[in-house]
């Protein structure tokens, strides 16, 4: 009786249905990576989108602040600058150190000279009232050291571009104080910092920190 003869597929048939296989198997888990590595970035682009955009100090608040203390020390100039989260006025007192600095700022519904009590007319939607216990003038010979004029624009202040400020006049300078009316966009937090040889004077952008 003859034996049944077994055919043996070749191997390069065998090595072809194996590698398929392989194929077949690792489809699968390339999907689910693919599609894990795609929710992970629509994650992070949704995390960057929802990011919080506080950047800026807060806490400010509105309300008036002062620091009491004097100086014979004359104001010489006063400028103003943009920051990325305030707005910011600077008066410079040359020689004054940081000691004998005080000041008054707050909210005011009309800004009324000192000695005179004359209205002076502030442009803005709110109006900050900065004093600075200190002359715009030579205690000795009252000449002033500050040139400008009472009721009149800043010299040399360009509000232009700011985002907080809106108008800066100068009110006078009486019996040792100089007064200065600051209109800014809208009642905002502000603080007052003292720095060696000036009084600076920041407006926050908005109430919330956002930039």
């Amino acid at each position: 009786m003859a034996r049944k003869r077994t055919v043996k597929p070749p191997v390069w048939v065998a090595l072809a249905l194996m590698s398929a296989t392989s194929a077949v198997a690792a489809t699968p888990a390339q999907a689910t990576t693919a599609q894990a590595a795609s929710t992970q970035a629509a994650t992070a682009r949704a995390s960057v989108a929802t990011a919080p955009a506080t950047a800026c100090p807060t806490g400010w608040g509105s309300t008036a602040k002062t620091r009491t203390a004097t100086t014979t020390v004359p104001v010489t100039n006063i400028r103003t600058g943009r920051q990325a989260c305030y707005d910011r006025m600077v008066i410079d007192l040359p020689g004054a150190g940081t000691r004998g600095l005080g000041y008054s700022v707050r909210y005011v519904d009309q800004l009324h000279q000192d000695g005179s009590g004359q209205p002076i007319t502030v442009g803005g939607g709110a109006i900050l009232e900065v004093r600075v216990t200190a002359p715009a003038y030579d205690p000795d010979t009252g000449a002033p050291t500050y040139p400008a004029r009472a009721g009149r624009p800043l010299p040399g202040v360009d509000l232009t571009g700011y985002r907080t400020f809106r108008d800066a006049r100068f009110a006078g300078s009486f019996e040792g104080e100089t007064q200065i009316g600051l209109g800014v966009r809208a009642r905002l937090p502000f603080r007052v910092v003292v720095l060696t040889d000036r009084v600076v004077v920041d407006v926050a952008h908005n109430w919330n920190g956002t930039r």
